[in-house]
């Protein structure tokens, strides 16, 4: 068998959707023994400060944490690095200087998904310190897409959703609240949706929404296994329910 690299998983930042991340990675692996999946390196540190808190003023240390979390697991052997949180991308220069392995931006791995030809007006279901920061109004921009956002009420509803599903809330309510979410950016003319925040995925299906979704956590797994020489397999329903969509 192969080496394939250690991966080192930057998470915590929710705990719950790097629970997610690591599930979805381990059905995508096409893997009949416990041997051929990838060896996972976890920092599951919830004690970062908050990430929107920090963009906006309030809080401050989120980088020095995540330099810190990514030089730990490169000591600890890890080969590349993930990070199972958008917002936290802020703070992608500051992984990077820390260490010399790789590191998979879930920013890039998801814009990169975008057809060149395909839609061109993308809502963008984020959470305000990555909306603050512009990583997705960029990452759209340099390929020539428009990033369409909610409204500032309907960007208050889904935080309050984000903390609920944080705090362990699941169910229908729920999921009909982030679908109606989803739908206001259809209304705005949003041409198919980016799930920028990595607690979506655990309440919110594609098959829920009302136009093609481009799930970022999904989007992280498949780049992971494409660093580690993997071709995926036929766990990712999600991305596949989005990528017949399309």
């Amino acid at each position: 068998m192969t080496a394939r690299p250690t991966v080192g998983v930057l998470g915590g930042l929710g705990p719950a959707a790097t629970v997610d991340f690591m599930a979805r990675l381990i059905a995508s692996t096409p893997a009949p023994s416990d041997q051929e999946h990838l060896r996972l390196l976890v920092d599951h540190n919830p004690a970062v400060p908050n990430r929107h808190g920090t963009i906006a003023g309030r809080a401050a240390g989120v980088g020095p944490a995540l330099a810190a979390m990514a030089r730990g697991l490169e000591r600890a052997g890890a080969d590349v690095l993930v990070m199972v949180c958008n917002t936290a991308h802020a703070w992608e220069d500051d992984i990077r200087a820390a260490v010399t392995v790789p590191f998979l931006s879930i920013i890039d791995a998801t814009v990169d998904a975008l057809d060149a030809g395909g839609p061109r007006r993308i809502g963008v279901m984020a959470a305000d310190g990555c909306l603050e920061a512009g990583l997705y109004q960029r990452a759209l921009a340099a390929r020539g897409c428009e990033p369409v956002l909610w409204r500032p009420p309907e960007q208050a509803a889904f935080m309050a959703l984000v903390y609920r599903i944080k705090a362990g809330e699941r169910g229908a309510e729920l999921t009909a609240a982030m679908a109606a979410l989803a739908d206001s950016l259809a209304v705005q003319g949003a041409e198919a949706l980016i799930a920028a925040c990595t607690e979506i995925p655990l309440v919110l299906t594609p098959d829920d929404a009302p136009l093609p979704v481009f799930v970022s956590t999904d989007l992280l797994v498949s780049r992971t296994l494409a660093f580690a020489g993997i071709a995926q397999g036929a766990g990712d329903g999600a991305l596949e329910e989005s990528e017949r969509d399309r």
